[in-house]
């Protein structure tokens, strides 16, 4: 800590985070054990965090990230948007073809910012705000090659007629980004994809990642 930051609002995030980072909670003496704290602390921060809705604690007590987390994440898609449309944009006129950043929303994939070339006679339309599954399409399937190996860059994702008939589908995973989960892809008219066009989306998932840091 140093003489700038504040050690209760420090103390605060952590317990956000260790509460992010498990499925069933935690109690007051499992956190006040991680903050190397006293269990009085730890109430204090939990009182405080409960009422802006951020923790919430059930029945028996356990801790657990509460749904006001939930409208400030509403606010990341935005702020994540303009981060990355420059990356977008130049990847869309150098390729040809749409380009999205697509995020992980719960069990589906989510496409928050998508930019169109503007020199092709025709393209894919394809919205922000699409959704569809993780396991089908080139956005969902390189998140879920980044989740195998966590440990290493999994390179980029083909795909073919798995969201529409006759498109196909080149993206890679946004790696080193804490806190965000997606990738950044292209989509196109075509039987296959360009032999260049999946070096070239990794390098622009590598600028949004770049960006975001």
């Amino acid at each position: 800590m140093t003489a700038e930051t504040s050690q209760t609002l420090d103390r605060g995030l952590r317990v956000l985070k260790l509460l992010a980072d498990t499925d069933h909670g935690l109690t007051v003496t499992e956190l006040s054990s991680k903050l190397g704290v006293n269990r009085t602390v730890v109430y204090r921060l939990l009182a405080t965090l409960e009422q802006h809705a951020l923790v919430r604690r059930d029945l028996g007590g356990r801790a657990r990230v509460g749904l006001g987390v939930l409208r400030l994440g509403r606010q990341v898609h935005p702020l994540v948007r303009e981060a990355a449309l420059p990356a977008l944009r130049s990847l869309a006129e150098d390729i040809g073809a749409t380009a999205h950043l697509t995020l992980v929303d719960g069990t589906e994939a989510l496409a928050v910012a998508v930019v169109e070339p503007t020199w092709t006679d025709y393209h894919v339309a394809y919205r922000a705000g699409f959704r569809h599954p993780l396991d089908r399409g080139a956005a969902g399937r390189a998140i879920l090659s980044a989740r195998q190996c966590p440990a290493s860059d999994p390179g980029y994702t083909l795909t073919h007629g798995e969201l529409e008939a006759g498109a196909s589908g080149a993206a890679a995973p946004l790696l080193g980004v804490t806190g965000v989960e997606g990738s950044v892809g292209v989509v196109m008219l075509a039987d296959s994809v360009p032999e260049r066009v999946g070096p070239r989306v990794v390098d622009a998932a590598r600028e949004v990642a770049d960006a975001l840091r």
